[in-house]
This record gives C-alpha cells, structure tokens and sequence, in this order.
C-alpha cells in the first residue's frame, strides 16, 4: 500500500515522530494475558494495526528510501500482530514512560506502536493503558478511536460532524499557500547551548477550565482549542518577552495547530486524516483577555482554511507526487525549520462516555504530542468527561517542559479569576 501524502510528510519531517495516549483507570490492575486477549479481539482485524514499512533497507533508513526510483517505501501487511510483542508492563510511572519514549522511535520487524499497562500511574487513578505508536502509522484520533475500541461493550460510534468540508476556492488556497510560506520567527534558545526534550504533565481542575471558558465576559466564551492558543501565547511571552525584543524582527510567531478532517462517514478511520494549520500566535497582545480575544480570532478561520487542504492543496499535492516524488520532500524541508512553528498546540477530547475497561472506571486521559524540531513546544490538553490533562513537550533547554506547563496552568487560573463572566 502506498503511504498517504501525510504518511510521507510525517516520516521525512526530520523528527522522532512517536505520540502517544493513555487512559488511567480505578480499579485493581488486570492481569497482562487480559489486557492482550482484549487487544487481539478488538484490534487483530484492523489492518493498519498489521501494517510494517517496507522497503529496500528493511524499514530502517526511510528518509532517504523514500526517493529512490526502486526504494519507495510502502505500507506492508505481512500477517497479523503478535500481542505477546506488542502488550507488556511497564515497571516506570506513566510520566517516567513518557520522557522515556518521545525522543526513540519504535525499532523496525513490527508494527511500530506498543500498548503499555502501567502500575504506577498517579493522577487519580491505579492503573493505566498507555498506546504509544509512530506518528506515520496513527495520528491522534486514530489513538482515541482505538482505546475506545478496547473498553467495554460495543464500541462506541464517535460523534462528529456529518458534513463534509466547506468547499473553498482557488483564491482561499492561494491565500493558505500565502500563509504558508510567510516569515516566521523562533523561540530564543537561552542561554544558548544544545537542546535536549523534556515532558511535564498537568491535571488542570474542571473548575478552572469551565470558568476560564466563560471569558472573556463581554463575548461569546471560548473553545479548548481557542483556551489552549491564548494560554501557550501567554506563556511563550511569560519565558522570553514579547516577541518585538527578541531579535528585533518583525516575523511573527506561529503555532502548528492539527485539524481532523473526517467526516461522519470516515469517523473510525484509522491512519493520518489530518492537516496542519499554522495560526498566529499573539504573544505580542498585552494581558491575558486580549490575547484569548486574539487567539479567538486567529482561530475563526481554521475550519474554511483546513477545508482548502483538504479539497485543493492535498489533491494537488498528491497529483503532483505520483510524477515527482522529490516535492514531499522540499515540502518537508520546509517543515524542518522551527521558525516555521514555534509551537504546536493540540485540544483532544475522549469520543463518548467515559466508560469502563473490564470494570475498572475511566479516571482521565492524557496524550502525548510528538517532539518537534530543536527550538520548539508541543502542547496537548486532553478531555475526558470532567477531567483536564496537559501535556508539554520540549526541545529546548532542561526542565523547561515544566516551565512552560507552570505557565499554562498560571493562565487559565488568571482567567478562571476573573468576575463577572458572561457565559453561563
């Protein structure tokens, strides 16, 4: 099978690629033979879950494998997972498993996602399933549609909108290309000095996201996603300033910003179904409403710009591959560059109720972006009925995940005490 356009992007990035989800559970931990049987019930028949990549080095060398007139590498499905190989315990805290796996990618021979039962787990819960996969395989929703699969019952059909895409222009995607190629500017590296990744994780209290949503009071409340940009602006300008002192340039920051494009006819399908928005992120607004008032309206946009990727840009994109492969290449190159997106900022939501995996409650979520170029943030916030959990990925100095993280939280408290809300 022939990787998809957003296969290839992903695996010539440059980047580690590895995401990951977990779902922290009450209850005694099951035995490791359990938690395999139920992942060869639900998953041995999906076909994405037995594929391997395949090509003329085994798998291993893909970036440069990928141009070759013979060396193309392709999806392969050479019989079904093992569980035995795929499902183990892991003896490290979820957190500890995190940090462990976001810089090593899964070594080649199998499928690359591993399932984790962790013991240790904390954040309110006793136990934890943890799916930790390469990006290239799976993207996020793919994570979320597969540990729904595995909790009890009848998997349940995820609700999303049934429509397709808006249909946009050749003008609208003239001006997403525009975008596109515009100036960017990166994070200040400081002091200076080699980079290295680090991960925080942070339990943000229902309370406190569902006032912060109510903001600003003379508007309309905020979405996640709108809460997560503003918070990241905030704390971006909180470590370094505003962006007019950095280097004296007058590029803007970015934020990567991952758009799902199924519809409800594709809502289980797994794979990459996504695009990338870059959205401004405005570190240079003064106080913490005005910058969700700008992170609002950076925001607005993104359905009709995601619609022009997915109707024209990624067509053609596609149709010009198939003639010369080089160009997923000189678009990942462009990718590379860490002024391109300083920051990525992703809001998951867990599909359906919270549900139980062999008896044992479903506590909360919590994901794990990929690493990024030198120089750059991830940030997930993750949703699971009334639980919120942030995670934060960096490549920059150390411990500085856990500066960032701090900053976030800092945010939304500042928002959440604010009076006088006009949502209710």
């Amino acid at each position: 099978m022939r990787l998809s356009y957003a296969d290839e992007m992903l695996l010539l990035n440059g980047c580690p690629g590895v995401i990951g989800l977990a779902v922290v559970l009450s209850g005694e931990q099951p035995d490791v033979e359990q938690v395999r049987a139920r992942v060869a019930e639900r998953w041995a028949g999906l076909e994405r879950m037995n594929c391997v990549l395949d090509g003329p080095r085994g798998g291993t060398a893909v970036r440069r494998g990928l141009f070759g007139r013979r060396g193309r590498m392709r999806w392969a499905v050479p019989g079904p997972f093992d569980p035995g190989a795929h499902v183990g315990v892991t003896p490290t805290k979820l957190d500890d498993l995190w940090t462990r796996s976001v810089d090593r990618p899964l070594p080649g021979g199998l499928p690359p996602w591993r399932l984790h039962v962790v013991p240790d787990v904390a954040h309110g819960g006793d136990f934890a399933l943890a799916l930790v996969a390469q990006h290239a395989l799976l993207d996020g929703r793919s994570l979320a549609t597969l540990m729904r699969a595995l909790m009890d019952g009848p998997a349940a059909r995820e609700s999303v909108r049934s429509a397709p895409p808006p249909r946009v222009g050749l003008r609208a995607a003239g001006r997403e290309l525009r975008v596109l190629a515009a100036a960017g500017q990166a994070l200040p590296m400081r002091p200076p000095g080699e980079p290295c990744s680090s991960v925080a994780v942070r339990e943000l209290p229902a309370h406190t996201v569902r006032s912060a949503r109510r903001q600003p009071a003379d508007g309309r409340g905020a979405t996640l996603n709108e809460l997560l940009v503003g918070a990241v602006a905030g704390a971006v300008r909180d470590r370094y300033g505003p962006v007019r002192r950095w280097r004296r340039r007058d590029e803007p920051v970015y934020t990567a910003v991952p758009c799902d494009l199924r519809t409800g006819a594709t809502t289980g399908e797994l794979g990459n179904t996504l695009t990338v928005v870059r959205v401004l992120l405005p570190v240079d607004v003064d106080g913490p409403v005005a910058r969700l008032r700008a992170g609002q309206a950076a925001m607005a946009g993104v359905p009709e710009r995601a619609a022009a990727h997915a109707t024209v840009l990624f067509p053609a994109a596609e149709a010009v591959r198939r003639t010369g492969p080089w160009v997923t290449g000189l678009l990942a190159d462009r990718g590379r560059h860490n002024c391109f997106a300083a920051t990525a900022t992703t809001a998951m939501k867990w599909p359906g109720g919270a549900g139980t995996f062999q008896g044992r409650r479903l506590v909360r979520t919590v994901g794990l972006p990929p690493l990024q170029h030198p120089g750059t943030v991830s940030f997930a916030l993750a949703q699971a009925g009334d639980t919120f959990t942030l995670t934060v990925v960096c490549h920059l100095r150390p411990n500085d995940a856990e500066r960032f993280a701090d900053a976030v939280v800092t945010e939304f408290e500042t928002w959440a005490g604010m009076a006088t809300p006009s949502v209710p």
